[in-house]
């Protein structure tokens, strides 16, 4: 998904197995952010730095929805544990990881594998895609938004 795309309408499943849509964020701009897995140091890094941004990047009047292909159980433990504020999505099957275009061919110590690239998302009140960020500072991912947004 590129900048001026309007985003997939489906976008995960929340805590209790229901489908969450882009169409129940109604006027609402987003940021849709996409993460490896819940309780690792890069993620847990992006997701406290989100919370501690969290009243300000809705004072700007933007949803957040954090997305993984974690289980609606261990998304549950990950909120709690470290207060999260803002939702996080299942994502199974990857499905939506496919449809944003984040499930890649990844390298790391000479090994190739499929999974989620970090990849942040902004979109206008319409949900199309105003900005993507690649390069995410995971410890600074709240004042990285707000530096754009802001």
């Amino acid at each position: 998904m590129e900048i001026g795309d309007k985003i997939p309408e489906l976008l995960g499943y929340d805590a209790d197995g229901k489908e969450v849509k882009a169409s129940d964020f109604p006027g609402k701009p987003l940021i849709v952010y996409f993460y490896p897995k819940d309780n690792t140091s890069g993620c847990t890094a992006e997701a406290c730095s989100l919370r501690d941004g969290y009243a300000d990047l809705r004072g700007l009047g933007y949803e957040i929805i954090g997305i993984s292909k974690d289980s609606a159980a261990s998304h549950a433990k990950f909120a709690g544990k470290y207060s999260l504020p803002f939702t996080l999505l299942s994502d199974p099957e990857g499905k939506v990881n496919q449809e944003f275009g984040v499930w890649q061919l990844n390298k790391m110590c000479g090994r190739e594998y499929m999974g989620t690239v970090r990849t942040t998302f902004v979109t206008d009140a319409d949900h199309n895609i105003t900005h993507v960020i690649k390069k995410v500072d995971t410890k600074n991912a709240a004042a990285q938004l707000l530096g754009i947004l802001g």
